[in-house]
């Protein structure tokens, strides 16, 4: 169905957390008041001696970053997980549960360049960072206290990043987490009612109708999901099923740094700026099982509405009722797609 025939209030599922999204695009015709105006949030400096993770400066606690050349990984100086956390005492009743969640917390510089971001990177830079998840993903996994290895990445102050250095986090917990979780009982629903992945046949739809394509090459599809909460939330699948970033091949490798940087380019592009977003790699959990349900995927969550400056808010009826969306995710995806490759800043 094209967007055309889409420009009234309705509902749209998500099959990967079984929910639902109100879709109101006829919104988008209301007049707009607001702020439109363009902010850079570009990093003026190649170095800074004040920033904690630029090479040779000091971090919390006295601890020495090094100077490197390329990625460099350390344990999060504030970890909100602790591999020694102990069993939590009893609460005396049902209605108050608590379990112990034991984990690590680590931090993974894209580069050492202050000024750089996935969208300014090269290929090949970004290729090593692919690498570098890959192998946390593998070394934190094999530990059989962890369950799950959350790879993610918050880009800008919007989105609550406390530095601008390029950089990314991984989270290792004992429990699998509420939304990969529900991915996976999702995914392993249709795999035993289909015999084959979910995204499988998401990606060969979303190849048949072509309206909600951003960008794509041999080894990686990018969309607006039909689903999209977020005004240009986008979803990155593998074109072939493949559980996790263990089982991925070179060129698979390659392909997810050439998808990454095509994605956040054209993010930029939109409204020529440092784009916002938080975006995370899921993928099959740690826990020992084979997990051929899962297909591995990435999720896009940028706030900008309008411009550089206006975002969209979770608020009213979306804390209290269901998530909402004026733009159709077939209009988002036009847009995107219509962008240049080619960063704005080197056109």
């Amino acid at each position: 169905m094209s967007e055309a025939g889409l420009q009234f209030p309705h509902r749209r599922f998500n099959p990967l957390r079984r929910e639902w999204v109100l879709v109101s695009p006829h919104r988008t015709q209301r007049p707009w008041q607001g702020e439109v105006n363009a902010a850079s949030g570009f990093a003026p400096l190649h170095y800074d001696p004040a920033c904690y993770l630029c090479p040779g400066n000091e971090r919390a606690g006295g601890a020495k970053t090094p100077v490197y050349d390329h990625v460099y990984i350390f344990d999060n100086d504030y970890a909100a997980l602790l591999p020694d956390s102990p069993e939590p005492g009893d609460t005396g009743s049902p209605l108050l549960l608590a379990e112990r969640e034991r984990g690590r917390c680590r931090v993974l510089c894209f580069h050492p360049d202050h000024a750089l971001t996935l969208a300014l990177m090269e290929r090949a830079d970004i290729r090593l960072v692919v690498d570098a998840w890959t192998e946390q993903y593998m070394e934190l996994g094999s530990d059989p206290t962890i369950r799950y290895v959350q790879i993610f990445e918050n880009r800008g102050a919007m989105m609550g990043a406390s530095n601008p250095h390029p950089h990314g986090q991984l989270w290792a917990t004992e429990h699998v987490p509420d939304e990969p979780q529900k991915e996976t009982e999702s995914q392993a629903a249709y795999y035993e009612e289909h015999g084959h992945s979910l995204l499988s046949d998401y990606v060969a739809l979303e190849l048949a109708q072509k309206e909600r394509i951003v960008c794509q090459n041999e080894e990686f599809l990018c969309v607006v999901p039909w689903w999209a909460v977020w005004p240009f939330e986008t979803l990155v699948v593998a074109k072939q099923h493949v559980g996790s970033l263990a089982q991925f091949t070179g060129a698979q490798r390659a392909g997810l740094a050439d998808i990454l940087s095509q994605v956040t380019v054209r993010y930029d592009n939109l409204f020529k700026t440092s784009f916002p977003y938080t975006m995370g790699l899921h993928q099959a959990p740690t826990d020992g099982d084979l997990h051929p349900e899962w297909h591995f995927h990435a999720h896009f969550y940028p706030p900008l509405l309008r411009s550089a400056t206006v975002k969209k808010f979770m608020v009213g009826f979306e804390m209290l009722g269901m998530p909402q969306r004026d733009i159709t995710a077939e209009g988002a995806a036009e847009r995107l797609r219509a962008l240049p490759a080619v960063h704005f800043t080197k056109a």
